[in-house]
């Protein structure tokens, strides 16, 4: 290519960049990021959730921050030293934030101060924010095992009640090992040694936490424990930059034994995860076996990290596999199968591919990749570029776009783009004194020598015996490798020319050749009923089959060798995956908080509090006045017929079981017999909303307009509390309400007997059975929990099946995302090719349950006296202060 070439595709990632910046700039700034579809900026809580994804919001201008060292790179000094403004003059540090753009931005801040030209008037006011961040941080490392909780409120910190975190128990690899180059350069730059210790202390965990026998680490981590929650390893989504940093650690702080490590693990993932050209996840504890037959975007990072490591061969070739890919589809899906079909059909502009291009073309030479890179611009203006920015790929083969433009854009792509392109002259610092951060900030090399106050003891050995023999103490010479043959790296790519066009041809698509057959399309998510035996026959021909489960629910699960054919196969991973895009999106139209049932009578006094499920229909709670009254069963006990009891539940609350009919025609019934209000109680003994996902009862398919009371789900374990109460008691009082009620309101003209005044404190602040071990389990199951309703029925009533589907967060989240889909919690099975989608017969998973307060009390005084003198309310507020914050709390819960 030529000198001129190059200028030229330099000066259109320039334009492409001011493109997307002017944009960010005009019609989002001081917003977080850019939506470029709808031309505004995105702020959270402002738009819909999108689950994890947001986590990197927070009101303080990350797109800004983000692009601050790229406005240098891009030689834009006088866009930075106005940018460098903007932010001391209106970033809040009471938010969330990124440090590591604060470290890029104050590294090349001194840069050019020391040039003489530009930032004269600059005295580390980023270093100090990012100074003062960092101890805003460190709370998150107060675990047993030093590894961070995955979030933290820089505002409250961590166990306070308006933090609205510290309850977490698991963590990425990923998020806990991805601390040391920020941390460490922190530490570095101020003196402050406390914050790369702290990184230290996390990476020294998770090395002695590893699987000894396959030197791998799983995908995550309870952070008490130090348990593996989730033991697949490879080397994308949720593990990737722990190996990363491991490897740039070495080169910023000179410690050997970062290196050591990193090549024990770079071995075992030799050994076990690549399979040239693939790099497939497989089992820590049985590394011999695949844990799925997909890849994810996000390992597109790792020849660029082989470049570094000096590890060309295997670079070469999985890079070249992964630009077929991008050839065939014009960009990289977030996930995609073994034989390069599309498996997550998104994009969001990732720049992982880009920053391997680049690595790539640094190591060989090799003007191929200068091409890959051209094509990469072409495809961003023509398939993603929009008038207000570059949108992501809502899906990849049709093209259609998502309303999101995200600040790692800006802070990579255009900054890899530009240095592919660019020569030495062109960029007015030399960027080999400064190594890349996992979000392409530039830290400078000179740290290593700097405020070294951290002993560089060799840890390494404590944990493993090591063969010399594993360890380069070099770094590669490009010299050496490439002397003088431009055909080398050729030579290693033609074999994988047609790998992908192989393995996936273009051809018609599946629909068009349907029609043109006579043939019925395939069947698609949005129209599939469970009672219909046409679609069951169809599933089963697709190698999909309908499990029902124990606790109500109905999952999926694809077995692609099972499928009638080849295209079968592929009809059902459409099937699956257009069932979560279904829930997600339902999820975002159906999201309803969990309501609450306290029971206010004697004993009680508002002091058990059950966490309940709310309906799509009847009286809404949080619109309305709550509803009060005394309880009582119907009879028949299902509700599924006109009640023999009417006199019994008039003007009360009727106990209902579930099953054997539609929720709404319980309602009805109930509602029918002059009841004020429902509450339905699992017929599954032993559920409880401690171990069970919580939902809301969807109606029968007809107008609910007639159902006016309000009605409540209840899971056998709180109902139970009810049920105990009665044959006690008999005269039960209960509350049906959005959110538990200050008791000093439930209690307000009523005589309060001494001994909830002078109550057992031990009693007083019972803890609840624990159930971190239910929801490890949980994570680990090996299904796509799909959490909101596509159509939701009894599970009894096999003529009213249902749906219900929920959308995960990988990221490709992680979590389980959000409104997107996260491949962090989507694992298969070891030995088979299959997909698994978790659906409730007739219930969604609400993100926000409620804590259950307390369990019923008995009453331990037999001989309590009611004639003992009555403290005034306002005495006992100071005895329940920790439940009404707890209140307050829910209240104001965002999570």
């Amino acid at each position: 290519m030529s000198r001129e070439e190059k200028q030229k595709l330099g000066n259109q990632v320039l334009e492409m960049f001011d493109h997307a910046y002017g944009n960010y700039m005009e019609h989002a700034y001081p917003a977080d990021e850019l939506m470029p579809l709808t031309c505004r900026g995105r702020v959270r809580g402002q738009e819909p959730s999108r689950g994890d994804v947001d986590d990197a919001l927070g009101k303080f201008s990350l797109t800004l921050i983000d692009s601050l060292d790229t406005l240098v790179v891009l030689n834009k000094t006088k866009e930075f030293e106005e940018a460098v403004r903007k932010v001391l003059r209106d970033v809040n540090l009471d938010n969330d934030v990124v440090v590591s753009g604060l470290l890029g931005g104050h590294s090349l801040a001194i840069m050019l101060k020391e040039k003489g030209e530009y930032m004269q008037w600059y005295n580390d006011e980023l270093l100090q924010m990012a100074k003062q961040l960092g101890y805003k941080l460190l709370p998150a490392f107060n675990t047993t095992s030093g590894l961070p909780y995955p979030r933290i409120n820089l505002k409250f910190g961590i166990r306070k009640p308006e933090a609205r975190t510290g309850t977490e128990t698991d963590t990425c690899t990923a998020c806990a090992g991805t601390l040391i180059l920020e941390f460490a350069a922190l530490s570095r730059f101020t003196g402050a040694t406390i914050f790369e210790e702290y990184a230290r202390k996390a990476l020294d965990f998770l090395w002695e936490k590893r699987q000894r026998s396959s030197n791998l680490v799983g995908v995550t981590i309870n952070i008490h424990t130090g348990d593996w929650v989730r033991k697949d390893s490879g080397v994308g989504a949720g593990i990737d930059s722990y190996y990363e940093y491991l490897l740039k650690a070495y080169v910023l702080l000179g410690d050997d034994s970062f290196l050591e490590r990193f090549n024990t693990h770079y071995d075992a993932i030799m050994r076990y995860i690549s399979q040239p050209p693939l790099l497939l996840d497989v089992h820590i504890h049985k590394p011999m076996l695949n844990a799925r037959t997909w890849m994810d975007a996000l390992l597109a990072f790792f020849p660029g990290l082989q470049v570094l490591k000096g590890d060309i061969r295997p670079a070469i070739e999985t890079h070249e596999m992964l630009y077929q890919v991008i050839k065939k589809h014009n960009f990289l899906p977030e996930a995609f199968t073994t034989d390069f079909r599309v498996h997550w059909a998104q994009h969001p502009l990732r720049p992982e591919f880009a920053e391997s291009t680049y690595f790539l073309y640094k190591a060989t030479g090799d003007p191929y990749y200068l091409e890959v890179g051209k094509t990469l611009i072409e495809n961003l203006n023509k398939y993603a570029r929009v008038p207000c920015g570059f949108a992501a790929m809502k899906d990849v083969r049709t093209g259609s776009h998502e309303d999101r433009m995200d600040s790692f854009f800006l802070a990579e792509m255009f900054k890899y783009l530009y240095l592919l392109f660019a020569d030495k002259e062109d960029i007015i610092f030399d960027i080999e004194d400064y190594i890349f951060t996992t979000e392409a900030h530039l830290l400078p090399l000179w740290l290593s020598t700097t405020n070294q106050s951290i002993s560089k003891k060799n840890t390494t050995s404590e944990y493993t015996e090591l063969d010399d023999s594993n360890f380069d103490w070099t770094c590669p010479n490009t010299q050496i490798l490439f002397p003088n043959d431009p055909l080398y790296a050729q030579s290693i790519r033609e074999p994988l020319k047609n790998v992908v066009d192989k393995s996936c041809p273009r051809g018609i698509s599946r629909v068009e050749e349907s029609f043109r057959s006579g043939a019925k399309p395939p069947l698609r998510a949005r129209d599939f009923m469970a009672t219909n035996p046409e679609h069951l026959e169809i599933l089963k021909k697709m190698g999909v089959s309908l499990i029902h489960l124990k606790d109500g629910r109905v999952q999926l699960v694809q077995h692609a060798i099972q499928a009638a054919s080849s295209i079968d196969a592929e009809d059902g991973l459409r099937f699956m995956q257009e069932m979560i895009e279904l829930s997600s999106q339902q999820q975002k139209e159906q999201q309803l908080p969990p309501r609450a049932v306290q029971i206010v009578s004697h004993p009680f006094f508002g002091r058990v509090v059950l966490t309940a499920g709310p309906a799509q229909f009847g009286l809404d709670l949080s619109k309305h006045k709550e509803t009060r009254g005394f309880v009582a069963s119907s009879k028949p006990y299902n509700g599924c017929s006109e009640l023999t009891n009417p006199e019994a539940v008039m003007g009360k609350i009727a106990l209902i079981q579930r099953g054997q009919c539609m929720f709404a025609e319980k309602a009805r019934n109930i509602q029918n017999a002059g009841a004020i209000g429902g509450i339905v109680i699992d017929d599954n003994e032993g559920s409880s909303s401690d171990t069970a996902p919580l939902f809301q009862m969807a109606g029968d398919g007809k107008d609910t307009d007639d159902i006016k009371i309000p009605m409540l789900f209840l899971f056998s374990k709180e109902g139970s509390i009810i049920l105990d109460a009665i044959r006690e008691y008999e005269e039960v009082e209960v509350l049906l309400s959005d959110k538990a009620k200050d008791r000093a309101a439930i209690l307000k003209g009523k005589m309060i007997p001494s001994y909830i005044i002078n109550s057992n404190p031990e009693l007083e602040n019972e803890e609840q059975p624990s159930s971190e071990n239910d929801s490890q389990n949980q994570s680990a199951e090996q299904i796509i929990s799909i959490s909101q309703a596509v159509d939701l029925v009894d599970q009894e009533s096999p003529e009213e099946s249902s749906l219900n589907s929920h959308p995960e967060s990988l990221s490709p989240a992680d979590s389980d995302d959000a409104a997107s889909i996260s491949p962090s919690e989507q694992t298969s099975n070891p030995t088979e090719d299959h997909e698994t989608t978790s659906l409730d017969g007739e219930c969604t998973d609400l993100d926000n349950q409620l804590q259950e307060q307390s369990e019923t009390e008995e009453d331990s005084s037999p001989n309590v006296s009611w004639g003992k003198k009555v403290q005034p309310i306002d005495s006992i507020l100071a005895d329940w202060n920790e439940d009404i914050e707890a209140f307050e709390m829910m209240e104001k819960d965002e999570l």
